[in-house]
């Protein structure tokens, strides 16, 4: 897998600035290949990395299979009942052109940064907000 410390620090600097405000949880898989749909392995891993058990139903994961080239992004509940269903698209879009030039951290801090903005207008920060899962990247195999 070839994801660069820098890189690493760069999206998780972006994750936590984007929940500094917002009460919403972003987390970040990434692995080497994808069996199937990325779409698929995502609702997979979302129930597997615990994020649906956020109080506010507010988690959404951004997910890439590195070697091939597959990613998408899933939101819980809360948030799917809250935007257009073509929100993620367009940010998934957004981040190919990052992604394309292999710029990994730049291309998954932008998509965790616009995220971020739109979480927060659904869901802003608490002064009594608690993180409730951890900002640290994950990875498969």
């Amino acid at each position: 897998m070839h994801v660069s410390q820098d890189q690493q620090a760069e999206i998780i600097k972006a994750i936590k600035q984007a929940e500094l405000h917002t009460s919403g949880e972003i987390r970040v898989h990434i692995e080497s290949h994808c069996e199937g749909h990325p779409i698929e392995r995502s609702k997979v891993l979302f129930f597997q990395l615990g994020m649906n058990q956020t109080d506010l139903q507010n988690g959404v994961l951004v997910y890439l299979a590195i070697k091939d080239r597959k990613y998408a992004i899933i939101g819980d509940k809360g948030i799917d009942a809250r935007v257009n269903p073509e929100f993620w698209e367009t940010i998934r879009d957004e981040m190919r052109p990052y992604l394309a030039k292999n710029e990994i951290g730049a291309g998954l801090a932008w998509g965790v940064r616009r995220i971020g903005e739109v979480l927060t207008q659904y869901f802003p920060y608490q002064k009594d907000d608690i993180n409730e899962l951890t900002d640290e990247l994950s990875f498969g195999a």
